[in-house]
């Protein structure tokens, strides 16, 4: 008599998660869309090392007051999401990167495949990082920079270097990061204020 191993309930819908999170991910590399893919591709490049992210938080510290401390905000959240993404979540998870040459990711949307894991989406959660930090400070700037974390989020698997299930949880990270981030800047800023409440009140 033979015994039969039951897989647990959590291992099934793992499973499940990541058959469908490969079938998104083929779909896409198998939708064929011409004038969409240079612009992606130079999107997800653009987005290296948070180059875009960066590039608004300076044109933000150029004016004082609310806009300043947005970028402070937006970039001590890159800070965050970078080092959760990158020193842990990569690290423990260990994905393999997608296997863009057996989707036939057409060449025209190829960007270079990076030699880090694949969960999650560094990227993502910076970019969510940095627009969910300046929005909450600078409400106008949210819902355009939330369209363009988004969209480097989508790039990320039109290019075929991450799934779909990649840049989600990297866009959970980044609001994550956002919020310690945010109650980082407060909780200092409140001390500060103590502080020099304090100095005032002795002198």
């Amino acid at each position: 008599m033979t015994g039969t191993t039951t897989e647990s309930p959590f291992r099934a819908v793992l499973r499940d998660i990541r058959a469908i999170d490969g079938a998104v991910y083929a779909a896409v590399a198998a939708t064929p869309s011409p004038a969409l893919d240079a612009g992606l591709r130079r999107l997800s490049h653009t987005a290296d090392h948070s180059k875009i992210s960066f590039t608004v938080a300076a044109a933000l510290a150029l004016a004082p007051g609310r806009p300043r401390r947005a970028a402070l905000a937006g970039v001590c959240a890159i800070a965050v999401a970078s080092a959760a993404a990158n020193l842990l979540g990569k690290r423990l998870v260990r994905r393999e990167r997608p296997d863009r040459e057996a989707a036939r990711v057409v060449a025209g949307r190829h960007v270079p495949m990076p030699d880090s894991a694949s969960f999650p989406s560094g990227h993502t959660a910076s970019a969510v990082a940095f627009a969910t930090a300046v929005g909450v400070v600078l409400p106008p700037a949210a819902v355009p920079l939330q369209v363009l974390a988004m969209a480097v989020g989508y790039s990320r698997v039109h290019t075929g270097v991450h799934y779909p299930g990649d840049v989600a949880a990297g866009a959970v990270l980044g609001i994550a990061s956002a919020a310690v981030a945010l109650t980082a800047g407060a909780s200092w800023s409140a001390a500060r204020g103590a502080t020099v409440r304090g100095s005032i009140a002795r002198g």
